[in-house]
This record gives structure tokens, C-alpha cells and sequence, in this order.
């Protein structure tokens, strides 16, 4: 699930907990809601964690030398 996924499922979560007064037999709306969007939390830490690894270990260190030996160029 991408990042998009974890903000949707924390969008619906905040939805069904906040603006919504529907009363289900059997089902606690409000939990359900809880539950999405601590899933989405979640979601967006691993992958922020995933992406930071990925991210350090496809980076390279560039190192640019420069000559300053020669004297001015005329």
C-alpha cells in the first residue's frame, strides 16, 4: 500500500469517527474509524522507513577535486 492508500485509510477513519452519527447493531463506528486511521499511521511510518532506506543506500557520495596548483590562467 503506497502512501496515497495510508492517507485515504486515515481520511476514512477520521470520517466514520468524526462526522458521521450512523449507529450500526453490532458495530462500533467509532472504533472502526479508530482503527483506520491508527492502520494508516502506521502505514505511512513504514513507508517513510522503507523509502528513507532505499533512499540511503541508492545515494552515493560525489567527490569533486579541483587542481589549484597551476596559477592563474592567461
Amino acid at each position: 500500500m503506497g502512501i496515497g492508500g495510508c492517507i485515504a485509510l486515515i481520511a476514512v477513519g477520521a470520517i466514520l469517527t468524526f462526522a458521521t452519527d450512523w449507529h450500526m447493531k453490532g458495530v462500533n463506528l467509532d472504533l472502526v474509524g479508530i482503527i483506520l486511521m491508527a492502520v494508516g499511521i502506521i502505514g505511512i511510518a513504514t513507508f517513510t522507513s522503507i523509502a528513507r532506506r532505499r533512499r540511503g543506500a541508492i545515494m552515493e557520495e560525489t567527490v569533486v577535486e579541483r587542481d589549484h596548483h597551476h596559477g592563474p590562467i592567461l
